[in-house]
């Protein structure tokens, strides 16, 4: 593929997955509420468009169209970049995640992920390898933005939101990152697309080769239970949404904050607990693999239904738990992150090491 070729292909990609991904997270606003309103006996959205489906558009205009106001005795450098670097971050990781294995148009074939253009001898997609670290590294900048949000807003409220979100990041990014290592040790590798391929392979149960369903969630069960806890701390998503609690700081770090500033902090939390659903899908719900039957094409966009599905859930577990659960005491958030979380998740690696050296690679 020639240069030229490569340059549009990945900006016809980017502007696609871009587009695709705003709009999902302006329809997860308006599926939390209108989830959250029927498990509250209401009705949530319903007066613009039909069921209220023209609600995202309403509020995206409302935002866009209201004063955008700077507190006085802000930094205001700092202040305008804090949620630009918060949503900018969130957007970045989603450049890794592959979405299938690739899609034939005219006769060229191009692998469903942004990063990866090229093809193995066998016709299969390449990928960068440590794409999961890609994704850590990267969405743990993104807390510099709230940081500095707090910091630069002059505001006791919003310092106090950001450091705690700082504190929180930092003792449940531990939990979370060590959560995966028992998934890579299975997969013997940090390939996103190598790791969906490896549920995909058979298993050798004590010696003798299987074909039964091997998610790694299967075999890494307890790694999936730290990882969701880990990443609803993360996203600061009920029952860990300290750094918001609206009952103690009014709002937490974006109280200062007006019009499409205060809009794109919620796009970033939103873009964020997609990145998180995808990593699960691919991490242990076998990524994009699922049924496959028709013409070429669709079999090609298949795997894309599949994944999308598999995060759905995922979203709407966010939701579920968020009209479900009340929120925990700051001590209780610290406490279980790392007197049960990160213990925990320790415990599982050893386990699981232990298991694969007396089993030769596969449990």
């Amino acid at each position: 593929m020639s240069i030229t070729a490569f340059i549009i292909v990945a900006v016809i990609k980017i502007a696609l997955v871009a587009f695709l991904l705003l709009t999902g997270v302006a329809y997860m606003t308006w599926l939390e509420r209108k989830v959250i309103g029927h498990m509250q006996n209401r009705w949530g959205p319903t007066r613009v468009g039909p069921f209220g489906l023209l609600q995202p558009l309403a509020d995206g205009v409302k935002f866009i169209l209201k004063e955008d106001m700077v507190p006085d005795n802000v930094h205001k450098g700092l202040y305008i970049l804090a949620p630009a670097l918060a949503l900018t971050m969130s957007l970045i990781s989603i450049a890794v995640i592959p979405f299938g294995e690739s899609l034939t148009i005219l006769g060229k074939t191009t692998p469903l992920q942004i990063t990866g253009v090229s093809q193995t001898a066998g016709g299969h997609p390449l990928d960068i390898n440590i794409g999961l670290l890609i994704i850590l590294g990267v969405t743990s900048i993104g807390v510099y933005g709230i940081a500095l949000a707090g910091w630069s807003s002059n505001s006791k409220y919003s310092l106090l939101g950001s450091l705690r979100a700082c504190a929180q990041m930092i003792s449940y990014e531990l939990a979370l990152g060590l959560s995966l290592v028992g998934v890579l040790i299975l997969a013997g590798t940090l390939s996103l697309r190598e790791i969906v391929n490896k549920q995909t392979d058979n298993w050798y149960l004590f010696g003798h080769n299987t074909h039964v369903p091997h998610w790694f969630i299967i075999p890494q069960c307890l790694a999936f239970f730290i990882y969701l806890m880990a990443a609803f701390a993360e996203t600061n998503r009920i029952p860990f949404d300290l750094p918001e609690a609206e009952t103690e700081l009014v709002a937490g770090y974006h109280t200062e904050y007006s019009s499409m500033k205060f809009a794109m902090f919620f796009m970033a939390e939103y873009v964020n607990m997609v990145t998180v659903g995808c990593i699960a899908t691919l991490l242990f719900f076998g990524g994009w693999h699922g049924p496959s039957f028709g013409p070429l094409l669709v079999r090609q966009l298949l795997p894309v239904v599949w994944f999308s599905l598999k995060i759905f859930c995922f979203m709407f577990l966010y939701i579920w738990i968020r009209g479900t659960l009340p929120r925990f005491r700051y001590d209780q958030l610290m406490a279980f992150g790392w007197k049960f979380l990160l213990p925990l998740a320790i415990a599982n690696i050893i386990v699981t090491s232990f298991i694969v050296a007396m089993w030769g690679g596969q449990p």
